[in-house]
């Protein structure tokens, strides 16, 4: 990064250390903001702190919310009786873009892999089946991704929630194996979901 003045430098590194940011789109990123106006750059920088200050975990299912219960939580339309387990909050905006399910979620914020030392306790299962406990629930989608750690979770879950009194389903149709569901088109997750399957 040679004759760029050193915050130019600072910048670009910064944006590098975003997922899926490589130097190039990087260096973009920085110049943009260096072509933008100082209005712009300043209401960027008050939304990202207003993210990082004012962003958290729903206290219920883990969702991303600006208040202690997220809006899909406290939401007296939808129905109380399915629930649909992911691996991240987003890929909660991925299926309510799809709009056709119209459950509960808990997200386990993470997937379970051995190999890099991630077990049952360090994600969201022990608040899952606190959950199916207080709350009985007539389905449990699971809705990890098709990869390794999605399918070792799936398989891991389906054996702790057997005694739930739940039938515990899986998204199959449509989904490719080693995709992740943020990656789906919408009609994509409608036939995942219309297609899921009972794990018995």
């Amino acid at each position: 990064m040679s004759g760029f003045p050193s915050s130019m430098k600072v910048l670009i590194e910064e944006f590098s250390k975003m997922p899926g940011i490589g130097p190039k789109s990087a260096q973009r990123m920085a110049f943009h903001i260096l072509r933008s106006t100082g209005a712009d750059v300043e209401a960027l920088s008050k939304a990202l702190l207003k993210v990082k200050n004012s962003v958290r975990f729903c206290n219920i299912c883990n969702n991303l919310s600006d208040e202690d219960i997220c809006d899909i939580c406290k939401s007296s339309s939808r129905d109380r009786a399915i629930l649909c387990v992911v691996e991240e909050p987003n890929d909660i905006a991925t299926i309510e873009k799809a709009g056709e399910y119209k459950g509960m979620y808990h997200v386990l914020l993470g997937s379970l892999s051995p190999l890099d030392g991630i077990g049952p306790s360090d994600i969201k299962i022990k608040e899952l089946l606190e959950r199916t406990k207080k709350d009985k629930y007539k389905e449990i989608i699971v809705a990890t991704d098709f990869n390794t750690e999605g399918e070792a979770t799936a398989l891991y879950l389906f054996k702790v929630l057997k005694g739930s009194g739940a039938k515990v389903t899986r998204v199959a149709y449509g989904i490719p194996v080693g995709g992740g569901l943020q990656y789906a088109d919408q009609a994509t997750i409608v036939k995942a979901f219309e297609g899921r399957r009972e794990i018995r």
